[in-house]
């Protein structure tokens, strides 16, 4: 069985993968994210995402590593996680009632033989209009603060996504779909090979 390696700490990709029957080593990375940047916002999230998986996969001898990293494209600037309440609040005063793009870069490095795919999947999101009251009581929930965009589609912030065009879990952080693609120019034989079954 091929080992599969997440090369993130984040809870949403982890139970994504387990709930599509991967049930992958997380690993973290530790990569200083303000250390790297990128003329596009897309292009940032797919350096981010390739050097997290690079940092997990000199640690191992084989396996399959996947980095991943999202953020919110709005005016063409690259939004992650607020740094603060304040910044979560002026953040969603902004996106209400607009759309922006959710991107999230991934990256699969198989480790063996040392060959890396990567691609960045790309989610429109229409963002309600909560009122104020409604965003200081999301904000103060604390859950825009532990995630790209300030907001998620599977917790509090649901309720103010109007909808999206995409894939929905680009948005929740890894795109299955494309895994699948970046699995396939690896050439692992089949995602169901993959899936760890009771």
């Amino acid at each position: 069985m091929t080992q599969i390696v997440l090369a993130s700490a984040s809870p949403a990709r982890l139970a994504l993968l387990r709930s599509a029957g991967l049930d992958p080593k997380v690993i973290v990375s530790g990569v200083d994210e303000d250390a790297i940047t990128a003329d596009s916002p897309s292009e940032l999230c797919l350096a981010l995402a390739r050097a997290k998986a690079a940092v997990v996969a000199r640690e191992l001898n084989d396996g399959l590593v996947i980095g991943c990293d999202s953020m919110l494209e709005l005016d063409g600037r690259a939004y992650g996680k607020p740094g603060t309440p304040e910044e979560a609040v002026a953040r969603w005063q902004s996106m209400r009632g607009r759309e922006g793009r959710l991107l999230t870069g991934h990256c699969v490095i198989d480790v063996a033989n040392g060959r890396e795919v990567f691609e960045v999947g790309a989610t429109v999101i229409r963002f309600g209009t909560p009122t104020d009251a409604e965003i200081a009581a999301y904000v103060a929930t604390g859950e825009p603060l532990r995630v790209a965009g300030a907001f998620t589609l599977d917790g509090f912030g649901g309720w103010f996504v109007d909808g999206i065009d995409g894939d929905h879990g680009n948005v929740l952080g890894i795109s299955l779909p494309l895994l699948r693609r970046l699995f396939a120019a690896l050439d692992v034989a089949s995602v169901p090979a993959l899936w760890q079954r009771a």
